[in-house]
């Protein structure tokens, strides 16, 4: 095997992850929720493939991510686990699986790493969540925060808006992920914050800061993969950059089909036994 073989298929680490921040090296994620699609991302060369609760919007059409479950969550996971080779795997703890029961938190947390092979777990909010952030980590479990625009919070917002606008909750923001840090979680997710915020936050914080609507200034950026192939159109916020338009291409082929089923030009004698 050769050098640059032997260093695109290194395993991304906590670690490594550490020292892209450190070297100032930008770190990639993107979500996955399948098997298909994660071996793609993770052949790319993506250094993160998070196991969002979004696949409640993408793959159940649900309006939030609130209705998905524990046991979705790691079926989504483990699928993804398997056709991963390079990538670190995150995974969303569900909304109700963690917030104010540590003991719970920790069930939630470990039942996805032994079911699924996933290599850390990701919680939403900050100083409220603490105790259970504490109680995951003690078994060991790699924990990344999330902090700003927190989908699974989002009756109590009431909007989808850009956060941490004000003083006051821009304060809280970067309160929280001091101590998020000083539990121990290993990096951070900053979403739809001002761009000035986010910069200070991963100056402030010694952990790799992921963005999603945060601007330029942080250590990485993630996407929703079905969002940034334009898989699905609808969903058009100010971060996105759409890369492909995979739905219009998958329309055409499908139309494309069924024209050939219904003139019977599909299958030929070439493609008959």
């Amino acid at each position: 095997m050769s050098v640059h073989q032997s260093t695109h298929l290194k395993r991304i680490t906590t670690h490594i992850l550490q020292e892209m921040k450190k070297r100032k090296e930008k770190i990639s994620m993107l979500t996955a929720y399948d098997f298909s699609m994660a071996g793609i991302v993770d052949a790319a060369g993506i250094d993160m493939i998070l196991v969002g609760d979004s696949a409640s919007n993408v793959m159940a059409g649900h309006e939030t991510t609130l209705p998905i479950t524990l046991d979705q969550m790691i079926y989504h996971a483990t699928s993804v686990v398997r056709a991963v080779e390079r990538a670190l795997v995150v995974v969303d703890i569900p909304f109700g699986s963690y917030q104010g029961n540590s003991s719970e938190a920790l069930r939630s947390a470990i039942r996805i790493m032994k079911e699924s092979g996933a290599h850390a777990v990701k919680v939403e909010g900050g100083a409220e969540i603490k105790e259970s952030v504490i109680r995951i980590l003690s078994a060991g479990v790699p924990v990344m925060g999330h902090l700003g625009l927190t989908p699974q919070s989002i009756y109590k917002f009431g909007t989808y808006t850009v956060r941490a606008k004000e003083k006051e909750e821009a304060k809280k923001l970067l309160e929280d992920a001091k101590i998020l840090e000083e539990c121990g979680c290993f990096a951070l997710v900053l979403e739809k914050i001002p761009a000035s915020l986010a910069k200070e936050v991963s100056a402030a914080v010694s952990i790799p800061v992921i963005g999603i609507g945060a601007g330029p200034d942080v250590d990485g950026q993630v996407l929703v993969l079905h969002d940034m192939l334009g898989i699905t159109q609808e969903f058009q916020p100010r971060f996105l950059r759409q890369y492909a338009d995979i739905r219009n291409t998958m329309l055409k082929a499908v139309g494309d089909y069924i024209k050939d089923v219904k003139s019977e030009d599909f299958p030929n004698q070439e493609e008959s036994y």
